[in-house]
């Protein structure tokens, strides 16, 4: 049998081997070439390794892609998506939602306005982006939800109009252009949460999260 020693120092060799790759997949992303550059042969020399360890570590060119897209969202806080379901007053969850994506969209600008733009051209990129997009449209739609809940009424129709304009608002384009030249993304936050309350007709003595 291994010695725990020898496992501990096989997982580790393999957890630096699948960081490596992955930092190397959005490397090539952003590159000048950008997502025609992107395959397995070009990500595996850059990474120094095999083609089959990227087979191996990811199954595909698509589940390398979500690798990427995974630890994106880890590094930009994306796991307060979890916490903010938590909080007991539905406002506070629809502030705090806000708040997770204008640190989330400033955590990497430069790199997802790349793969957004790419993902206009690219069929695999853009449907693995979409599939991205629902996941926050789904979260809006949750905190919409217990938001209508505690006014009192769930009118579906304006459920799903309201859902749509909250989706828009906190997309990576609007924190970008209203972030501009001048500001973060994450600084652009009070800017989206008031666009936020009037838009949803929210009273505007609700308090922000940045």
């Amino acid at each position: 049998m291994p010695r725990p020693y020898s496992l501990r120092r096989r997982q580790a060799a393999t957890e630096e081997t699948r960081a490596r790759v992955i930092a190397a997949a959005r490397e090539l992303i952003v590159a000048a070439e950008g997502f025609r550059g992107f395959t397995i042969d070009a990500v595996a020399r850059q990474a120094g390794v095999a083609r089959m360890t990227v087979y191996y570590q990811f199954g595909s060119r698509r589940g390398l892609l979500e690798a990427v897209f995974d630890q994106m969202a880890a590094r930009g806080g994306m796991e307060r998506m979890a916490e903010l379901f938590a909080l007991a007053e539905p406002l506070e969850a629809l502030m705090e939602l806000i708040a997770v994506f204008g640190r989330f969209w400033a955590s990497d600008r430069e790199a997802l306005r790349r793969f957004r733009a790419l993902g206009a051209l690219d069929p695999e990129l853009g449907q693995a982006l979409r599939a991205r997009d629902e996941w926050r449209r789904n979260g809006c739609r949750a905190v919409l939800t217990r938001l209508a809940e505690r006014r009192g009424g769930l009118d579906g129709e304006a459920l799903s109009e309201d859902t749509d304009i909250l989706f828009t608002l906190i997309g990576f384009e609007t924190f970008d252009t209203l972030a501009g030249a001048q500001r973060s993304p994450e600084a652009v936050t009070p800017l989206v949460q008031r666009l936020a309350r009037a838009a949803l007709g929210v009273d505007g003595k609700w308090p922000t999260v940045s």
